[in-house]
């Protein structure tokens, strides 16, 4: 797994909508960006408005450094949704505001715009669902203020590989984008609770609650 000295500033946390991507060949501002920053953890997903394109996401650790040019935010992926870059997924990143960044690609020529949604700070989540009996398991709830992702893993990549994005009541969460078409705008039982200093009671989809473990779990005082 890949190591970061530490938690990211706060000014990162919350989820974060991309505005504008612009490349030499490229100015787009139709795609749907999500990033959720966490302390440690990161989730992401990029559903493109044209069904001939294909979805991109990914899920992991972050680190921001600062360098004799520049602050940089480098994104470690553990889970990705599209086949292994060749190059460090990192850019340079500069505040316009607290709710507004702007990050430069350093491999690449690109400039992206991100916008901090309403409601995505206060508490922090970051749990890991157990290996089951046959081996499949490894998905991860990642919860920022009202809002949650959901990324199931699969090797080789395929249909099961997940990641979905929504907005969360403490109850249920209402499911605005996903890699899977058939749950948008579906709501889904959503249950969450601390069990121990470790470990919490999730109950999710139609599935029976279990214990899974806790890698990030903070909440406002």
């Amino acid at each position: 797994m890949a190591k970061v000295s530490g938690p990211v500033p706060s000014r990162y946390f919350g989820v974060w909508a991309r505005t504008r991507l612009t490349t030499p060949e490229l100015n787009d501002n139709s795609t749907f960006v999500r990033w959720m920053q966490l302390s440690v953890w990161h989730a992401d997903l990029r559903v493109p408005v044209s069904e001939s394109q294909s979805c991109q996401g990914f899920s992991g650790l972050t680190r921001v450094s600062e360098r004799h040019d520049g602050e940089v935010c480098t994104w470690h992926r553990l889970v990705d949704y599209q086949a292994p870059r060749d190059t460090v997924d990192e850019g340079y990143m500069v505040f316009e505001t607290p709710e507004r960044v702007i990050e430069t690609g350093i491999h690449g020529v690109y400039h992206e715009v991100w916008e901090r949604l309403s409601g995505s700070e206060g508490q922090r989540l970051a749990l890991a669902e157990p290996l089951k009996a046959n081996g499949s398991g490894g998905t991860r709830l990642f919860v920022s203020g009202e809002y949650v992702m959901r990324v199931r893993p699969c090797t080789p990549l395929g249909p099961a590989f997940e990641i979905t994005f929504g907005r969360w009541s403490g109850q249920s969460w209402h499911i605005e984008q996903s890699t899977i078409k058939q749950l948008v705008n579906q709501v889904l039982p959503l249950h969450i609770t601390r069990s121990s200093i470790d470990t919490a009671v999730v109950q999710h989809h139609h599935e029976d609650a279990s214990e899974w473990g806790i890698l990030e779990w903070a909440t406002p005082t």
